[in-house]
């Protein structure tokens, strides 16, 4: 069978019924783990960093937060030229080379993590790498959204986002477990605090092999590029990537503006750092970082010559478009949140319920180790499971009733559980005993990560709705590379804020956000006088 689809057209119902379905879903389910694999990679410094606490590794509590930081700003950053992928290099190319690259970063951390003493750079420079698992999203979206007909966007596109979401809750899952067992060799370390795994606490004392963090996903990542290589297809019609040359020129190309992503990224990351991790010590307002990374990409993308720059130029016309803007605000409110609390949600877990905070010769002190604490590796995945599970369901309900009417309702309880949160944040980080205040924290932490999941998929059938389908695949990867930036966002804000003994006031803001944007999803798509009412 020929691997370039010349002719595709999903609203043929003639060719759906005979091909196309069949071809469509092939796609999908190659690109869903791949995905997933690309997250987890991505994301696995919110488990790691909590078991390099627990082992003991001679780097600042707060110091570990930016590990995270950094993974999130350079995956969200990659979203931008990853927006563009599929129109210049084909859906085939594009899936099958950014899911081997995750390799580079996985083999990294697994042999970085041998050792107590790796300096803190050196794993900087790998958590800068992972960020190529979280710019895979935009490039598997706007993908997918080329394979099916409007009529099931909001369930093909739920489906691929959320399942492959599930690489935050297999992650959250699978590394502790291989932690437990030396399946690819080297030297165990000793547990110095309790850690804990799905099953249940494991002891202090306790060999782990911390490594296997980064060794495990070359089990998924290998059979699964494999499967890239043979299974997927580039779409060449017209209104897709109809100038596709070979596989190198493609893989140049992805690398050349990987490239870009990663300078802009990391400039960036060093104007906000201090010097002790490694930054200029200017220390930017992150405020001020966000929108001199995405407008110093996107400009230095725009200067690609021949004819990657003219089509880039081609597809640039999406900004253009106000609609552009008010999704990217819309869908920042629910994919943002989602990866930014799932990004962050183990480490809050370990540093606001497994410490006492009490007064300690008159000053409060938050770092006596509270033996009845939670495990933070037992809870964490049970958020971005809910979340990842739902979003598919929130797809189909917004087929059903209409995006922007689920989106509304589903922002309410964002704001309703956002500020519940922050009540129990507040009590727990000021008590000797947190772990009375863990279980409703943990109960409406769940609801905010169902309502992310449920928005997730009632924007993507808003976005199918708004925009022609030649610009609804460049807007998915746009808004998603702007919405990514809650993984850097959120866990700056939350790591900030626990350091100034104020957690309350990360989620006060965030219950702000949502309040602004459900203003801006009723005023564009919901009133009667809308100009497109998408009920």
């Amino acid at each position: 069978m020929d691997k370039h689809l010349k002719d595709w057209n999903p609203e043929d119902t003639s060719q759906w019924d005979s091909e196309g379905k069949k071809i469509a879903t092939r796609n999908l389910w190659i690109s869903i783990p791949s995905l997933l694999c690309g997250f987890a990679v991505w994301l696995y410094w919110g488990i790691i960093t909590v078991q390099m606490i627990n082992l003991g590794f001679p780097i600042e509590k707060s110091e570990l937060f930016t590990l995270m930081a950094i993974a999130g700003l350079t995956g969200a950053t990659l979203r931008i030229p990853s927006t563009f992928f599929i129109r210049i290099a084909g859906g085939k190319y594009t899936i099958f080379f950014t899911t081997a690259l995750l390799m580079i970063p996985a083999v990294g951390a697994g042999y970085a993590l041998q050792d107590l003493n790796t300096p803190m750079w050196k794993f900087q420079v790998l958590a800068l790498l992972s960020g190529i698992g979280g710019g895979n999203f935009a490039s598997s979206m706007s993908n997918i959204s080329f394979f099916f007909p409007k009529k099931v966007q909001g369930y093909s596109l739920g489906m691929n986002a959320g399942l492959g979401n599930f690489g935050v809750t297999t992650m959250q899952i699978l590394v502790p477990l291989f932690m437990t067992f030396g399946l690819f060799g080297g030297e165990p370390m000793a547990l110095v605090n309790t850690s804990g795994t799905l099953i249940g606490k494991i002891p202090a004392g306790t060999d782990t092999y911390i490594h296997n963090a980064g060794f495990l996903w070359l089990l998924f990542l290998v059979p699964l590029a494999i499967a890239g290589w043979f299974g997927m297809n580039n779409i060449k019609a017209a209104h897709v990537s109809p100038d596709v040359k070979g596989p190198i020129g493609s893989f140049a190309i992805i690398t050349f503006m990987l490239i870009i992503g990663f300078a802009t990224a990391a400039f960036g990351l060093w104007l906000m750092l201090p010097v002790k991790v490694g930054g200029s010590g200017f220390m930017v307002s992150k405020w001020i970082v966000l929108p001199i990374v995405i407008a110093l990409t996107v400009f230095l993308l725009k200067l690609i010559p021949g004819q990657v720059g003219a089509n880039l130029k081609r597809q640039y016309k999406i900004f253009d478009n106000k609609h552009t803007w008010a999704m990217t605000v819309i869908y920042t409110m629910t994919f943002g949140s989602f990866i930014g609390f799932a990004a962050t949600f183990a480490l809050a877990i370990k540093v606001v319920f497994g410490f006492q905070h009490m007064m300690v010769d008159g000053v409060m002190n938050h770092d006596i180790a509270n033996p009845n604490g939670p495990s933070a590796l037992m809870f964490a995945w049970t958020g971005p499971f809910i979340g990842a599970l739902i979003r598919p369901f929130g797809g189909m309900i917004a087929d059903k009733f209409g995006g922007a009417r689920v989106t509304h309702y589903v922002s309410m309880v964002m704001v309703a559980s956002a500020l519940g949160v922050a009540y129990y944040l507040k009590q727990a980080y000021s008590s000797a005993t947190p772990e009375e205040y863990f279980y409703p924290f943990l109960a409406l932490f769940l609801i905010l990560f169902a309502a992310t999941g449920i928005g997730n998929g009632s924007t993507f059938r808003t976005i199918a709705n708004v925009f022609n389908k030649e610009q609804a695949g460049p807007v998915l990867g746009w808004t998603s590379a702007v919405a990514a930036y809650g993984a850097f966002i959120i866990p700056k804000v939350l790591g900030e804020e626990i350091k100034a003994a104020t957690p309350e006031h990360a989620l006060y803001g965030f219950a702000v956000f949502y309040i602004i944007c459900i203003v801006i999803n009723w005023y564009f798509y919901l009133r009667k006088n809308a100009e497109i009412y998408n009920p």
